[in-house]
């Protein structure tokens, strides 16, 4: 009689941060610590209500604030403290930070140029580049699947650190990423089969969270 093999599942789930308040609307934000809008606080908690059925084992976010705060929700829900790691953080715009398009395709027309018909390629004066992000990102999401192998764990953070896990997980070229859309609070889950990734949900969202 053959022994038969029971295989772990691991599920991770990615939840983009709530609607920031107006003052980071139509400006370009990474670094820049704006916390949640009203509209972005009942987004959360509607993020927070959606996963109010599954056993999580840990709730971990960026340590910017906006999502320090929509991963509160969630925590204060499941009686876990939310712990902050440096590599969720969203990309580091440099100069570009706190300006609007407008103002960034004017004062750096070459650079505005690029970003906006190769974003994976640029390298964002006085911050990061794509890539250095990818890699962050990558490497912390990896050492959560090795910590939390056949557990449940949300990820609170941002839309581009939401792409680079699912895109990685689909085996999506980088050049591909932005056709991963991720509203405000939306909602992802990538399931672990003994290491191997698979997508579930992209981009959903909590029922009335947009009703707000």
């Amino acid at each position: 009689m053959t022994e038969t093999t029971q295989l772990t599942l691991s599920r991770m789930w990615l939840i983009r941060h709530g609607e920031p308040e107006t003052d980071a609307q139509g400006r370009c934000y990474g670094r820049l610590d704006w916390g949640l809008s009203d509209r972005g606080q009942f987004q959360a908690q509607m993020a927070a209500q959606a996963l109010s059925g599954e056993a999580l084992a840990a709730v971990y976010s960026s340590p910017r604030r906006r999502a320090r705060q929509s991963a509160e929700f969630l925590g204060k829900a499941k009686g876990l403290a939310v712990q902050i790691l440096e590599g969720l953080c969203e990309i580091d715009f440099g100069d570009f930070e706190g300006l609007t398009y407008e103002e960034i395709e004017k004062q750096y027309p070459e650079q505005y140029q690029r970003w906006m018909t190769r974003p994976t390629e640029i390298h964002f004066p006085g911050g990061e580049s794509f890539a250095q992000m990818q890699t962050r990102v990558i490497a912390t999401s990896t050492k959560l699947c090795q910590r939390h192998q056949g557990q449940s764990i949300a990820i609170v953070s941002h839309g581009g650190v939401n792409r680079i896990i699912l895109a990685e997980a689909l085996g999506m070229p980088a050049t591909h990423i932005f056709r991963i859309a991720q509203r405000y609070a939306g909602l992802n889950l990538v399931t672990h089969y003994e290491g191997v990734p698979t997508v579930e949900l992209v981009n959903g969202f909590a029922k009335d969270a947009d009703s707000a």
